[in-house]
């Protein structure tokens, strides 16, 4: 275990530092910079900004200065946000976003869990079919698409729910909701074939044959088994929440990290951009290996350190 984690470490620092170069020279590379727009600044003020940020020197040199900040675990100042550096937009924004994501995830999983094992143990009966419907709606419908339905049936005409901000818990329902739609149909999809193949095994057969109860069956065996493919959605279902919620924290004006996302690409906020890309990254990143070392612990057949099945 302890060296396979060592070696996923390893693979996870490469793999930062490739993200880190390319999003360091895919902003160099875009046309403009930080303090280009509509109104354009006096020829000096520009020069001097430039100045100021290191923006003038060779490339090579702000490539060299700006993995070492990342190294100490400095992003840079914002270029729009006046006196605040990215650390402090990631400090206070990050908790709104995983708040939120982790809310939606919290209904993506058990949502999605109990319709597949509902749709499994009714195969070819309503209940399946009716789940399968939802989970078609719920991949098919975009989440933005969603979040509008939700904001104008239950919130504008209903008035159940408030329209947006970010003030109480009920504030944050039709955000998870809208939010948690889509992998709640995939992992209800994912779960029904997974729980109908292992339904169909031997050891399954033998316990009816032994008298276990439906409930015993389904609980004591088959979940388990059945959520393995689930477990390994998790990891980049949980970065893909939290960074899924761009467009919905807009929609919804939620003060989260998405939203200081969306306006650093419209500002040219170069350090933004970058400093979310790779927060975002290594949080992608290390929810993939908790997710794999989870699977091993979950499957004992599985060896993580690299040694044959059966050692």
């Amino acid at each position: 275990m302890l060296r396979y984690i060592g070696r996923r470490l390893l693979y996870m620092l490469l793999s930062l530092f490739l993200i880190i170069t390319a999003t360091f020279f895919l902003m160099r590379a875009a046309p403009g910079g930080p303090f280009s727009g509509e109104k354009k600044l006096p020829p000096e003020i520009e020069k001097n900004l430039n100045e100021f940020y290191g923006l003038d020197r060779p490339w090579y040199e702000q490539y060299i200065d700006y993995l070492t900040s990342i190294a100490q675990w400095d992003f840079g100042p914002s270029f729009k946000y006046k006196g605040q550096t990215v650390n402090d937009l990631i400090n206070s924004g990050f908790p709104v976003s995983f708040f939120l994501g982790m809310e939606a995830l919290f209904i993506a999983v058990g949502m999605g869990v109990l319709l597949g094992i509902i749709a499994a143990l009714n195969h070819n009966k309503w209940q399946d079919y009716a789940a399968m419907i939802f989970a078609v709606m719920g991949i098919s419908v975009p989440s933005f698409i969603m979040a509008s339905l939700l904001q104008y049936v239950l919130a504008i005409k209903l008035g159940v729910f408030p329209v947006a901000r970010w003030e109480s818990f009920m504030h944050t329902i039709l955000p998870a909701v809208a939010l948690a739609t889509g992998p709640t149909a995939f992992i209800a999809r994912l779960t029904r074939s997974s729980m109908l193949e292992v339904l169909s095994n031997d050891y399954i057969r033998t316990a009816k044959a032994k008298g276990l109860s439906r409930t015993q069956i389904t609980v004591r065996h088959a979940i388990r088994n059945a959520l393995l493919p689930v477990v390994s959605y998790l990891g980049p279902l949980s970065a893909g929440v939290i960074t899924g919620s761009f467009v919905i924290e807009k929609i919804f004006g939620i003060p989260g990290l998405g939203s200081h996302f969306v306006l650093s690409i419209s500002n040219r906020d170069y350090t933004v951009i970058m400093g979310v890309t790779v927060f975002y990254s290594i949080i992608l990143l290390a929810a993939i290996l908790l997710v794999d070392i989870a699977y091993g612990l979950i499957d004992p057949r599985i060896k993580l350190a690299g040694g044959k099945k059966g050692e």
